[in-house]
């Protein structure tokens, strides 16, 4: 039976599995959630045995109950192939001390391909389940890797179109030309003049505008989500997290049901809540280790059980965790406060008036799994030198940013249980920062020399993903202030 999800700030509005995917985001700006997560009832050694595909579907079958075994197969087989430099899809390796689960093996080299790839498959999907007879217009706000792994999955998918915002000068070099090169011809790309926050805050303004909704129903159109809001990003996130640790089953390194801890380099928070949703799965984790950057307001969150953006934001090397206001974390808190949608309500409301929120007690206690640090840039340098040290292998400054906070957490706490640390992001999409740290006296003024040094010093080979961007012609060269948004998508959609 199709379970369903409700508002974290209705609980009368509901949707099936395949209405979430299509709304994105529910009415009064919530976020649709499972009340009860079902177990996953297939054992871990059987997980052990299966490819990525076939975990794939015993973790989305649970979680997207209205859709057929044979749509689902279609969805998973139709993302996972060889869009993937990996036949692993998620490989996992030991590097200090570490199981680090790489997730930048897609098309766009970042984490975000592995559930891009099958959104639009989902999407599509559910748009024939419900009859839907409008044009989906994807609208995403991101701080460097959704943007482009969303223009991606959708471009010239019949039936959608796709506007990504991003800050102009708040992602790296690497990453603004792979998104403003984009061909697909359903797609539109703009820069704004402020950082992620203002994008994310002017994107979920015009998903909330029901005059808007209006106009565009009138003109065959219907906004959808491909940011971690949607419950179609997510739950394909709570995968590789099963997978991963199953991998360690078959590899003898836990025995199944044995406890791990999940580094995750946060800050929309969405990745960490999939690690979450899986254990509440059934995953056994032990700690949930949110590594944040110099934007640490989820460490002071986790530290203080005060939730407060009104601080300086700071642009650092790990651009794609600048971001001050985490939207996922209003699942948690939804979580934590009981499934209560009137007490998020109000949290939330806070928030948008005073920016900031504050915890119960009882509300604290409930985040006993989480534990929170930051690393600066400094730190993240000298980590990524580092473990280039110990055995050449190359960090990102994302996944610098995890390892730094997880080093700091075994000397806090001495904790040996095995660790999963998420790795997001090829370090090609860094390369500045990447070969700068490991070697300081390297001067470039071209990105693309530093990407063949970064070749050099790796011993990895170009990504197709950065080779194909080096001589590409910019196609979107759109900058528009936060206030235009809603306009230049208008002209986009020429209505």
């Amino acid at each position: 039976m199709a379970f369903l999800y409700s508002s974290t700030r209705n609980p009368q509005e509901t949707a099936t599995a395949s209405e979430a995917i299509l709304k994105g985001l529910a009415e009064e700006g919530g976020l649709f959630v499972p009340d009860e997560i079902p177990e996953l009832d297939v054992s871990f050694d059987d997980l052990a045995e299966m490819d990525y595909k076939d975990v794939a579907y015993e973790v989305m079958s649970r979680m997207f109950t209205d859709f057929t075994e044979e749509e689902l197969r279609y969805c998973i087989n139709g993302a996972y192939d060889e869009k993937f430099d990996s036949e692993l899809i998620a490989p996992v390796k030991y590097h200090h001390g570490a199981y680090i689960l790489e997730l930048f093996h897609g098309k766009t080299i970042a984490f975000k391909d592995m559930a891009l790839s099958i959104l639009p498959y989902l999407m599509t999907t559910a748009a024939k389940k419900n009859n839907m007879d409008k044009e989906i217009v994807i609208l995403t706000a991101t701080s460097g890797d959704t943007g482009k792994a969303a223009l991606a999955g959708f471009a010239d998918v019949p039936g959608t179109r796709i506007a990504v915002f991003y800050p102009k000068n708040g992602v790296s070099p690497i990453q603004e030309k792979q998104m403003v090169t984009e061909k697909g011809k359903n797609t539109f790309v703009a820069g704004i003049t402020g950082n992620f926050d203002d994008a994310q805050t002017g994107v979920k303004k015009m998903f909330s505008d029901k005059e808007l909704a209006a106009y565009l129903d009138e003109k065959g159109f219907r906004f959808s989500s491909a940011n971690s809001i949607n419950i179609g990003r997510l739950v394909p996130q709570m995968v590789y997290y099963v997978y991963s640790y199953t991998r360690l089953v078959k590899a003898g390194t836990v025995k199944a049901g044995e406890p791990v801890n999940i580094v995750v380099p946060t800050g929309n928070f969405g990745n960490i809540l999939a690690a979450y949703y899986a254990s509440l799965m059934g995953l056994p984790v032990r700690k949930f280790i949110c590594a944040s950057n110099d934007n640490k307001v989820l460490y002071d969150f986790f530290t203080t059980g005060t939730y407060d953006r009104n601080r300086d934001f700071i642009l650092t090397s790990s651009p794609s965790m600048d971001i001050l206001i985490s939207s996922n974390l209003e699942r948690l808190i939804y979580r934590i406060a009981g499934n209560d949608a009137v007490k998020n309500a109000e949290l939330m409301k806070s928030l948008t008036e005073t920016g900031k929120y504050e915890m119960t007690d009882e509300m604290k206690k409930n985040l006993y799994q989480f534990y929170g640090n930051f690393a600066t840039m400094d730190e993240v340098a000298e980590t990524i030198k580092t473990v280039y040290a110990e055995d050449g292998y190359v960090l990102d400054t994302h996944t610098a940013v995890a390892v730094n906070v997880y080093d700091k957490y075994k000397k806090e706490t001495e904790d040996n249980t095995p660790t999963i640390i998420a790795s997001t992001a090829s370090p090609y999409k860094f390369a500045r920062s990447v070969v700068t740290a490991i070697e300081e006296s390297f001067t470039a003024d071209d990105d693309f020399e530093l990407v063949d040094e970064l070749a050099r010093l790796s011993a990895v080979k170009i990504p197709a993903a950065v080779e194909e961007i080096r001589t590409a012609p910019v196609v979107h060269d759109t900058v528009c202030d936060k206030e235009e948004m809603e306009a230049v998508v208008k002209k986009f959609l020429e209505i």
